[in-house]
């Protein structure tokens, strides 16, 4: 992963509201930043701030 894209990632965590943030597994954490594919749980966590392209 490059620079931009951690960046990128970072930020988005960033801006999640404190409770969103708080409920994610120190594991799940670390695959919003890094991972290439995201398990069904995270998805389910965040789909009201997941937007489709």
């Amino acid at each position: 992963m490059d620079k931009k894209t951690k960046k990128i990632r970072q930020e988005a965590y960033d801006s999640l509201p404190p409770n969103i943030k708080e409920s994610l597994t120190p594991e799940e954490k670390e695959i919003f930043l890094t991972a290439e594919q995201w398990p069904d749980s995270l998805f389910t966590k965040l789909d009201e701030f997941i937007i489709e392209e």
